[in-house]
């Protein structure tokens, strides 16, 4: 008799499961986070595309001043998953006599910080930036 409860293998599949479980979720939290935190990139990706068309579009709204902060809301307004009190946005451009002169190059950086946590622990963190350089027309 007790030769046969030993080769019983009922809770096998069980045992194995619980063991791996905790593995696996931390494999898809971590898959979740990597997700969250590419979605950003891709939203600061595309609001410094937006941003320097935007300025490069807009040479003839005004003044250097005016135009940056077209530039500016635009790059702001192209990403709006993302909290807009931590987005760091900069116009770079030559302004000549208070405007952008035609041929002139602006360029639009975006910085968003990002934090990848799991299980309310912080694994990896920084800053997530892009920039965009377009010629003004």
């Amino acid at each position: 008799m007790p030769r046969r409860t030993l080769r019983n293998q009922r809770g096998q599949a069980v045992t194995e499961f619980a063991v791996i479980l905790p593995v696996l979720l931390l494999v898809l939290l971590a898959i979740y986070q990597f997700g969250v935190v590419f979605n950003n990139y891709i939203q600061v990706t595309a609001a410094a595309r937006e941003g320097a068309r935007k300025a490069a579009v807009s040479r003839t709204a005004g003044n250097c001043t005016a135009v940056q902060t077209i530039a500016t809301n635009a790059a702001r307004s192209a990403a709006p998953g993302l909290n807009q009190s931590n987005m760091g946005v900069t116009v770079t451009a030559t302004c000549t006599n208070n405007a952008y002169a035609p041929g002139t190059d602006t360029t639009v950086r975006v910085t968003y910080p990002y934090a990848i946590s799991i299980l309310g622990r912080v694994v990896a963190s920084g800053t997530l930036s892009s920039s965009t350089t377009m010629r003004e027309e």
